[in-house]
C-alpha cells in the first residue's frame, strides 16, 4: 500500500486510519499472528492504531495488550494480566520524560554514577523479569536528546549535563542489546534528530494528551517498531535488483561509453553515484544478494561495471541480466534463479515509467521512488527493507551461498543421470540435536522460511531455546556442505512426543537444498533418534499456505501415509519408524 510506503505522508495516515485499516483487512491473504504487548511510560492509544497499520500492510496480525497510562515497569513486573497474555513481543515504550530522577548541579561525579546505577537497575531488572517469565522478544526505546541544555555545549560533555546523562544511559542499554538475546533497541535518539528534535517533543502534546512525542511523529515511531517486528517474523526482502543507466552511475553507457559515465571522485555528480555504490555493496556485506536488471547490451552493461572508479564490480552481483526484453519478466527469471519469490525483491530504477510496470505485474514486490541520485540512499534506507535484527555467519556468507548455487545448476546441465550429479557435488551434512550457538540461525530459519515449511510454525530465539532444553522434544537442525562451498545451516525438525507417537511440529528447509538428498538424511537421522527414544510413529502435518504448495505431498513422497484431510487442504500424514528404508545416496554423514 502507497500511503504505507516510505516516504510516508505522516497527516495523511493519521487523518485516514481507518479507512486505511478497512483497506488492508479486505485483502483476503494469510497473514502471520503476533502477540504484542505496549508497556508505556506516556499515552500508547495512538501508537498501537497505528502500528496497527504498518503490522497488517507488511502481512502480520496483531493482538494488542497495552499496559495503564504510565504502568510500564509495575505491569512488567507484577502483572498478572500481561502473564495471562503471554505476548510474543513486548515493545516498552519509555523516553526522556520517564527518566525517573535528573542529577542535580550540586551533586559530585560519584552521585551522578550512583544515579545513573539506579536508573539502569530499573530498567534491567524488569527486563530480565520480562525474559524470565515471559520468554518473548523485547523491543525497547533508548533516549532521545533532553528538551534543553543548561550548561549549553558544555553539556554534552558535563558529567552534571542531561545531555551526557542520557548519551551514558543509552550506553548500557547498547551493551545490555550486546550481552542479551531477544532484546532489540528501537532508536528514537536517531528518529527525533531525523524528525527534528524541536518538533519530535512538543510540549503541548505532552502537557495536553500525555505523549511523549508529537502527534505528526507517532507513525515515524510505529514505522520503525513495525520493521523490527516484521524483521523478526521473517518478513524482510531478500535481494536486491538495481538498473544501471542513471542509477549505478550517470549518463547511458551504450551512447556515451564507458569513458563518458558520470562516476567518481572528480565531479560532485560523480561523488554522489559513487557514494551510493558505496552504500549498495555494503548490502552484499550484510549477505543481501545484488543482481542487475538493465536495458542494455552485456557487453556495454559490462564495460560500466568495469568502469575504473566504480566501486561495483561484475564479480559483486549475483545474477546480470543485460537485455532489451522487458524488465518485469527479467525480474520474474532473477526470483527464479535466486529460488525466492519475487515478493522478496527490491528493484531500484531512476525510470519512473519501468517502476509502475514491474509494480504492477509482480504483486508485493518493493518499488522505492527514486527520483534524484542525491536521495537514493535516503529512500531505500529508511524504507527498512532489510531490517537487521540478528546477524548471522549465514547471512554473511548468503551473497557467496547464492553464487555457489547458480554454479551447482551449470554443473546439472552437464549430467543425463541426475543421481550421477548429486553424487558429483560430494556433499557432507552435519545433522545434529540443537546447541546454543544455532539458536539464533534456527530461529531466523524458522520465521524466513516460506515455501518448504509444513505447518508454517514460527519460533523466537527464546522458544527456540525452550525447546531445546525440553526432554519431551526430538529436534534436529541440518548443515550441508560440497565441492563449492558451505550452504550453512539449512533444515531443521521439531518434534514432540506423545506417548509411542512424534509429532512433527515443525520442519523446514532452504529452498536452495531442495531435492538433493538432504530430506532423506534428515529424515534418516530422524527415525534413529526416534527409535532410541521408543517412538513408533511419526505424525506429520501439513497446513497450506499462498507460498507453501511446493510441500502439500511432501510426506507422501517420503512414504507417509495420508490419514486426514479436512475440507481446507490441512492434512494429517503416519509413518512407521520400523518400516524405514534409507534412500539417501548423495550425502555423507559427518556428526563429528
Amino acid at each position: 500500500m502507497k500511503q504505507l510506503s516510505y516516504p510516508f505522508d505522516s497527516d495523511l495516515i493519521l487523518r485516514t486510519r481507518k479507512s486505511i485499516k478497512s483497506e488492508l483487512l479486505s485483502v483476503k491473504e494469510a497473514r502471520l499472528r503476533k502477540k504484542i504487548a505496549i508497556l508505556g511510560g506516556s499515552t500508547t492509544s495512538e501508537i498501537k492504531n497505528i502500528l496497527e497499520l504498518f503490522l497488517l500492510h507488511y502481512g502480520i496480525e496483531p493482538v494488542f495488550y497495552e499496559s495503564d497510562f504510565a504502568q510500564y515497569w509495575q505491569d512488567a513486573m507484577f502483572g498478572d494480566k500481561l502473564r495471562e497474555f503471554s505476548p510474543d513481543i513486548v515493545f516498552i515504550h519509555t523516553t526522556s520524560r520517564n527518566i525517573i530522577k535528573w542529577q542535580n548541579l550540586r551533586d559530585n561525579c560519584e552521585q551522578v554514577d550512583a544515579l545513573l546505577e539506579e536508573q539502569i537497575l530499573h530498567y534491567t531488572s524488569m527486563w530480565d523479569i520480562i525474559a524470565q517469565d515471559l520468554k518473548c522478544a523485547i523491543i525497547q526505546n533508548n533516549f532521545e536528546r533532553p528538551l534543553f541544555r543548561l550548561l549549553g555545549n558544555k553539556d554534552v560533555s558535563d558529567f552534571r549535563g542531561r545531555t551526557n546523562f542520557i548519551s551514558r544511559l543509552n550506553q548500557a542499554f547498547y551493551t545490555y542489546a550486546q550481552e542479551h538475546e531477544e532484546f532489540y533497541i528501537n532508536d528514537i535518539d536517531y528518529l527525533s534528530a531525523s524528525f527534528g528534535l524541536e518538533r519530535w517533543s512538543d510540549s503541548a502534546t505532552w502537557h495536553m494528551y500525555q505523549y511523549a512525542l508529537s502527534i505528526n511523529a507517532i507513525p515515524e515511531l510505529a514505522f520503525s517498531v513495525a520493521n523490527i517486528i516484521k524483521s523478526l517474523c521473517g518478513k524482510n526482502k531478500k535481494a536486491l535488483v538495481l538498473d544501471l543507466d542513471e542509477t549505478l552511475w550517470g549518463g547511458v553507457v551504450g551512447d556515451d561509453g564507458m569513458e563518458g559515465l558520470v562516476l567518481g571522485q572528480e565531479t560532485p555528480n560523480g561523488r554522489v553515484y559513487s557514494e551510493f555504490q558505496e552504500y549498495i555493496k555494503a548490502h552484499k556485506d550484510l549477505g543481501i544478494p545484488l543482481n542487475v536488471c538493465s536495458k542494455n547490451d552485456k557487453a556495454n552493461a559490462l564495460a560500466g561495471l568495469n568502469h575504473p572508479d566504480g566501486v561495483l564490480v561484475p564479480e559483486d552481483f549475483t545474477i546480470i541480466k543485460a537485455n532489451w526484453e522487458s524488465k518485469d519478466r527479467n525480474v520474474i527469471e532473477i526470483a527464479q534463479e535466486l529460488n525466492i519469490g519475487a515478493d522478496s525483491l527490491v528493484f531500484v530504477d531512476d525510470n519512473p515509467a519501468e517502476r509502475a510496470i514491474v509494480s504492477a505485474q509482480i504483486p508485493g514486490i518493493a518499488v522505492p521512488e527514486v527520483d534524484t541520485a542525491e536521495e537514493y540512499i535516503k529512500r531505500i534506507d529508511r524504507s527498512g527493507f532489510f531490517e537487521v535484527t540478528t546477524i548471522t555467519s549465514e547471512d554473511v556468507a548468503r551473497s557467496e551461498m547464492y553464487k555457489e548455487n547458480l554454479k551447482r545448476e551449470k554443473l546439472k546441465q552437464q549430467f543425463e543421470c541426475y543421481s550421477d550429479y548429486l553424487k558429483s557435488l560430494e556433499m557432507v551434512a552435519v545433522i545434529h540435536d540443537f546447541e546454543p550457538i544455532c539458536f539464533a540461525r534456527i530461529s531466523q530459519l524458522a520465521n524466513r522460511s516460506n515455501q518448504f515449511n509444513l505447518t508454517t510454525k514460527r519460533y523466537t530465539e527464546s522458544e527456540i531455546a525452550t525447546v531445546a532444553e525440553d526432554s519431551n522434544y526430538i529436534k534436529l537442525y541440518g548443515k550441508l556442505s560440497d565441492k563449492f562451498g558451505d550452504n550453512g545451516l539449512v533444515s531443521v525438525i521439531i518434534g514432540k512426543k506423545d506417548g509411542s507417537s512424534l509429532h512433527l511440529k515443525l520442519w523446514i528447509m532452504s529452498c536452495r537444498v531442495l531435492k538433493r538428498d538432504m530430506e532423506w538424511a534428515m529424515l534418516g537421522c530422524l527415525v534413529e533418534k526416534a527409535q532410541s527414544a521408543g517412538i513408533k510413529t511419526l505424525v506429520g502435518y501439513y497446513f497450506p499456505t499462498a507460498k507453501n504448495g511446493l510441500v502439500t505431498d511432501f510426506y507422501g513422497t517420503m512414504g507417509f501415509d495420508k490419514v486426514d484431510e479436512d475440507e481446507h487442504g490441512n492434512t494429517v500424514w503416519s509413518y512407521s519408524v520400523c518400516s524405514h528404508v534409507d534412500k539417501n545416496e548423495a550425502i555423507v554423514i559427518n556428526n563429528e
